[in-house]
C-alpha cells in the first residue's frame, strides 16, 4: 500500500483486520474485556490520527502498529507487578510477565498466531528486523520454560487429534485423553480433571466444543482453554464472550506451541457461553 487512502477505504481495511487485532489483544492480555478495551482505544486513536495508514504500511501492520503504540503508552502494566498480588489468575499472570524480556511475548504472538514476518514485526513494535529475530528466539525459549500440566484434547478428527497430542506431549505436558463429542469430553473431565483444555469447535456428532468447554468450566472452575477452528471470524464477532486463545486451521506446530504456552502462562480462560 503505497498511496494514501480515503476514510471509507481505511474503514473497510480495518474491518477486515479487526477480528484478528482483537484476537491478538486478548492473547496478549489474557483477558477478553481488557483486550477489547485496548482494541477500542486503538480505533479511537486512528480516528484522531490516520497517519499510519498513509505511511506505506500494509493495513494489518498499520493497525497493529497503532495498537502497539497504545499498548506501550498505557504504562506497561506488567512493569507494575509486585509479588503475586491478590492471588487471582490475572495477578499471577502479571507477576510472571514482569520477568519476561521486553517485547518478547508481543513478538511471539505476532509471528506464531498472526503470521507476521520478522520484518513486519519490527515495523509494528519499532525495532530493526534483526532485533525482532532475536526477540523471537528469546520468546520461544522463555515460553518453553512455562509451567506444564495435564491437557484434555477435544477433537473429532483422529489424525488432527494425534498430531495435537504429539505436539503437547513433546512440550512436556500430559494428555489426559481425547474426546470426540461433547458428552465424552464432559465425562473425561469429570474422571480426570485437566489443567487445560484444547478444543475444536464442531465435534463428530454435530455437538459443540464450546458447549463442552462451558459445561466443564461450570463444573470445575477456571481452566485455561485454547480453541481450534477453521472459521475464527465466527467466534470473533464481539457479540458474546469469546476465547482469549484461538488457533486457526490449518495450524502450524509453532502456533500450537505458542497458544498452549500462553494459555498455561496465564492459567486462566475467558468466560465462554453459548
Amino acid at each position: 500500500m503505497t498511496q494514501t487512502m480515503g476514510h471509507a477505504n481505511i474503514a473497510d481495511l480495518i474491518g477486515q483486520e479487526l477480528p484478528y487485532l482483537r484476537r491478538y489483544a486478548r492473547a496478549l492480555t489474557g483477558n477478553q474485556k481488557t483486550g477489547d478495551t485496548y482494541a477500542a482505544a486503538t480505533l479511537e486513536a486512528i480516528l484522531e490520527d490516520r497517519s499510519l495508514f498513509d505511511a506505506g504500511h500494509s493495513a494489518k501492520v498499520a493497525l497493529f502498529k497503532a495498537f502497539n503504540q497504545i499498548w506501550v503508552s498505557s504504562g506497561a502494566p506488567v512493569d507494575q507487578a509486585d509479588g503475586e498480588g491478590d492471588g487471582s489468575p490475572e495477578a499471577r499472570a502479571q507477576w510472571r510477565m514482569a520477568g519476561l524480556t521486553k517485547h518478547s511475548r508481543e513478538v511471539l504472538l505476532l509471528h506464531a498466531i498472526e503470521g507476521l514476518t520478522t520484518n513486519q514485526i519490527g515495523e509494528v513494535i519499532g525495532v530493526e528486523e534483526d532485533e525482532a529475530v532475536e526477540l523471537l528466539r528469546i520468546a520461544r525459549s522463555e515460553m518453553a520454560k512455562t509451567v506444564t500440566g495435564r491437557i484434555l484434547v477435544i477433537e473429532d478428527e483422529a489424525i488432527i487429534a494425534m498430531d495435537i497430542m504429539a505436539i503437547v506431549e513433546q512440550m512436556g505436558h500430559h494428555v489426559t485423553g481425547n474426546a470426540r463429542t461433547r458428552d465424552a469430553a464432559i465425562e473425561m473431565a469429570r474422571k480426570d480433571p485437566p489443567d487445560m483444555i484444547l478444543a475444536d469447535i464442531q465435534l463428530a456428532d454435530k455437538s459443540s466444543g464450546i458447549d463442552a468447554v462451558a459445561h466443564i468450566l461450570k463444573e470445575q472452575g477456571d481452566v485455561p482453554v485454547v480453541f481450534i477452528t477453521a472459521f475464527p471470524e465466527r467466534l470473533l464477532t464481539g457479540e458474546r464472550p469469546e476465547p482469549a486463545f484461538l488457533i486457526t486451521k490449518p495450524y502450524s506446530e509453532e502456533q500450537v506451541h505458542s497458544a498452549v504456552s500462553q494459555a498455561m502462562f496465564f492459567a486462566s480462560s475467558a468466560s465462554i457461553t453459548t
